[in-house]
């Protein structure tokens, strides 16, 4: 008798946790993101941005080469970085406010390693990890198009909040 209790509180506590969490999954949504990934209202965890198009690599940047831009603060390796910034900062800012464009991809937000970036169609994507990356690599015109979409809708905190 007391295990056909057990087998009966088993199966109607598995029949609640599985309709508690379709429910949740229903009735939430992402919660709202920065526009920007900044620590500390610094961009880019203090990369420097041009430094990946004209160095080809990820380069640290430093405070005494830093700009304000919107509201986040972005460092520099050098004044001429810091001055092709300055003239187009549109050109060099990674795309999706520098979240992990696989991520993206998927309907998701994550952070970025600094070392896991891609430039293509000219402009910067970041990724979380090598994981990331390789996908994101292996279909990077339908992995863009499909982050575009999704970083279009994605829930954002609204600026100056």
């Amino acid at each position: 008798m007391l295990r056909c209790y057990r087998l009966a509180f088993v199966s109607t506590f598995l029949v609640v946790a599985v309709l508690a969490a379709l429910a949740y999954s229903a009735g939430s949504s992402e919660p709202p993101v920065a526009s920007v990934n900044a620590t500390d209202g610094v961009g880019l965890k203090g990369y420097d941005a041009v430094a990946y198009f004209i160095n080809g690599q990820p380069t640290k940047g430093r405070g005494r080469y830093s700009l304000q831009w919107k509201g986040i603060t972005y460092r520099f390796a050098s004044a001429e970085n810091l001055q092709r910034f300055k003239a187009d900062p549109q050109k060099y800012l990674p795309q999706y406010g520098g979240y992990c464009a696989y991520a993206m991809s998927i309907d998701r937000i994550a952070d970025f390693s600094p070392t896991e970036w891609t430039i293509f169609g000219g402009k910067l994507y970041l990724n979380n990890n090598f994981f990331s990356q390789t996908l994101w690599s292996l279909d990077k015109s339908g992995r863009v198009e499909t982050a575009n979409r999704n970083w279009a809708v994605f829930p954002k905190v609204a600026e100056g909040k």
